[in-house]
């Protein structure tokens, strides 16, 4: 969200998925230890949320040699964005503010729409309640 769509100033984790895990992750802690970040500041948690239909672009990503660099699209985002719908806390901003942000980019004008790109990603019984609420919530609230 920070780097595609400029949703905002700074995240407490980069959320990724990279190969090999082990290698990365062995080098992520080596960076952690070498700059003070928390030990936790590269986040693979969002595998859980990849889809067996992904989209990835490289638009507005740097390219270097050495890395690949990809990142979802727009809709993919929101999709995975749904199916996580957490909630605000005192540990994390939650989903809403950026499921928000991405309707908006997509300029989508009702819960409909969403859940027609939801579905293009994950099938329709993978969609949790809360999803359902928040979204609906969203389109409620508008003007």
């Amino acid at each position: 969200m920070v780097l595609a769509f400029n949703a905002r100033l700074s995240t407490q984790d980069v959320d990724a998925v990279f190969e090999p895990p082990e290698i990365i992750r062995r080098r992520a802690q080596e960076i952690a230890d070498e700059i003070d970040l928390p030990v936790d500041w590269l986040n693979d948690g969002v595998k859980g949320f990849v889809s067996a239909s992904p989209e990835y672009t490289t638009e507005g990503l740097p390219e270097m040699a050495h890395l690949r660099i990809v990142r979802p699209t727009a809709e993919y985002l929101l999709a995975m964005k749904c199916m996580a719908s957490r909630f605000a806390s005192y540990a994390s901003r939650g989903d809403r503010n950026d499921i928000a942000l991405l309707i908006e980019h997509l300029k989508l004008r009702d819960a409909e729409s969403v859940f027609r790109i939801v579905e293009k990603f994950y099938p329709p019984e993978r969609i949790l309640p809360k999803t359902t609420f928040l979204i609906q919530e969203l389109f409620q609230n508008s003007p």
